[in-house]
Parts: structure tokens; C-alpha cells; sequence
């Protein structure tokens, strides 16, 4: 099977917007992933592992919103 290309809209405006908004979609993914992750129980060291990241950038990333949301790890590896 041949490698397809990606269809992207001819107006790099129409590109640029389909990319910021892929990249927000991303962004509520992951925060609710990790939020589901940390109520779980995983320790910011797996989930930093599964998103291929370290263990600092994931916590500095999503720590403070979690705790504010009232969300606190039960496992303290940072």
C-alpha cells in the first residue's frame, strides 16, 4: 500500500487554525488523561514515561491545576 499524503487546505490561514486547534484538543486530552491517571493512583514518573517526557516537565505542567481542582497525588515521586 503506497503512503498517502496528508491533506492539508490550500490557505496556510485555514492550516495554521486547523493546527492551533489541533494543538487545544491536545492539550484537553492530555489534562484530562493525567487527571484520570493521577485519581488512579499512577505516580508522575509513569505518567511522565507513557507521554515521553520527564517526570518534572509533566508535574510543573499539570500539578498546580490538578491541586487547585482539588486533585492531589497519592503517590509523592517529585
Amino acid at each position: 500500500m503506497p503512503p498517502t499524503e496528508t491533506a492539508t487546505p490550500a490557505d496556510p490561514a485555514a492550516s495554521l487554525a486547523s493546527v492551533v486547534a489541533l494543538r487545544k484538543l491536545a492539550d484537553r486530552l492530555e489534562a484530562a488523561a493525567v487527571e484520570r491517571a493521577i485519581r488512579d493512583g499512577w505516580s508522575w514518573s509513569s505518567i511522565a514515561e507513557a507521554l515521553g517526557v520527564t517526570r518534572q516537565a509533566v508535574h510543573k505542567k499539570h500539578a498546580k491545576r490538578l491541586r487547585a481542582a482539588g486533585v492531589e497525588s497519592r503517590r509523592s515521586d517529585v
